[in-house]
């Protein structure tokens, strides 16, 4: 564990945020519609990427996670499930700390690019 970065312990969390978003229609008893259809896609999304960025880091991943996490925030709005509560909080909670933890390890690595090596 000695290799992990700052930015892995990021992907370790959005991955945990997109497993969590995923079930919370089961958890939290939303309705079949809309938030539970956004909760499974958009979890399994965030999840694929945060498996993706353990496995072999790329900068796309982490602007992907962003573009998710911005999306999972407004989805109550833009889909019209604002009156559910609950969904609607869960939704921007997720959203608004996948977006951050994006935007985090996007920062990361700008100030620190990662080096690349030859070997002989």
């Amino acid at each position: 564990m000695e290799n992990w970065t700052n930015a892995k312990w990021c992907d370790v969390a959005n991955l945990i945020l997109g497993a969590f978003l995923f079930v919370s229609p089961w958890i939290f008893g939303f309705d079949a519609g809309p938030a539970s259809q956004n909760a499974y896609v958009a979890g399994i999304v965030i999840a694929i990427l945060a498996v993706a960025a353990l496995a072999a880091f790329a900068v796309w991943e982490e602007w992907l996670n962003l573009i998710v996490g911005l999306w999972t925030l407004i989805a109550p709005w833009v889909l019209g499930f604002q009156g559910a509560k609950t969904a609607m909080t869960v939704h921007v909670v997720v959203g608004i700390l996948v977006a951050v933890l994006a935007a985090v390890e996007i920062w990361m690595m700008s100030q620190n690019p990662p080096r690349l090596t030859t070997s002989r």
